[in-house]
């Protein structure tokens, strides 16, 4: 089992930044990959960046240039950053984990609400 947990969601002018967290507890060994995903009210849930043991890192088009995933120096927490937010990256951003032997994210977090305003 994995645990995880988000923060540093918020309201935010259109062009400014914000910077979310996601940190991973209990067993963190099986981690392969930690990604960040946005859902909006009545769509599916979609991949914005992901993060590979291996620090490999994949982005969503929309968020090329502007987003960037990385891990904190001990390696259980995993960030994105965010700049140059629109109003169209308004979701609910959860954090998910994809462990070793799966091509499904099983972990969830409960997620943080990113609301940008024009």
């Amino acid at each position: 089992q994995v645990q995880l947990v988000e923060s540093g969601g918020g309201l935010v002018q259109a062009g400014g930044s914000l910077s979310l967290s996601c940190a991973a507890s209990g067993n963190v060994f099986s981690i392969d990959y930690v990604g960040w995903y946005r859902q909006t009210p009545g769509r599916q849930r979609v991949l914005v960046a992901s993060i590979s043991h291996r620090d490999a890192t994949i982005y969503a088009d929309s968020v090329k240039g502007r987003f960037t995933i990385s891990r904190g120096n001990a390696g259980n927490t995993v960030y994105l950053q965010m700049n140059d937010l629109k109003p169209e990256d308004t979701a609910l951003y959860s954090c998910g984990v994809r462990p070793y032997g799966t091509s499904q994210w099983i972990y969830w977090g409960q997620g943080t609400q990113v609301t940008v305003s024009p």
